[in-house]
């Protein structure tokens, strides 16, 4: 796994990004999420919204109750494992929908899951994601900010506007 640009090219393709009115209420609504430590419904639905408009009528399935509990888990728990795959039993809540609530509303970082992003990695594009997956992205990530001194949102606007600009569909 390696980047498809230069390190030092990083807030170049990170600033080419056009950050939407969603993406911003998703941004504003990180100190309220740390501090209650859960998601609630209504967030829940933002973040399907703004990841998957598709699959955002399916978290209306889910009662208030099991977003909470489930959240507050994913939130809180040590394991890494235990951190993405418990959001996936929420409806509506697939891997990469799972990695733009840690994305945006865990203390530590985390990259969001997506065809893009994995492009510009060069990781082969993969529909039935799994730890496994997930877990080497996260790291190679997490070194990537660490080297360039930089915020996991930063990386990952980034590598979605590079794969934008230069992945020939």
């Amino acid at each position: 796994m390696r980047l498809k640009f230069p390190e030092s090219e990083i807030s170049k393709w990170a600033n080419s990004y056009d950050c939407s009115q969603e993406e911003k209420a998703l941004l504003e609504l990180k100190p309220k999420i740390l501090k209650l430590g859960y998601v609630d419904k209504i967030q829940l639905k933002q973040v399907a919204h703004w990841k998957s408009p598709r699959s955002a009528s399916h978290i209306d399935k889910n009662s208030d109750e099991f977003v909470k509990d489930i959240t507050t888990w994913s939130l809180s728990a040590k394991d890494e494992r235990s951190k993405i795959e418990v959001l996936t039993l929420l409806d509506g809540v697939s891997w990469p929908s799972a990695s733009v609530i840690l994305h945006f509303f865990h203390y530590a970082p985390y990259p969001i899951l997506d065809i893009r992003a994995l492009w510009s990695v060069g990781m082969e594009i993969n529909n039935q994601y799994s730890f496994s997956f997930w877990w080497p992205y996260v790291e190679f990530c997490r070194q990537v900010v660490e080297r360039n001194s930089l915020d996991m949102r930063t990386l990952d606007r980034a590598l979605w506007q590079y794969s934008k600009e230069n992945q020939k569909v």
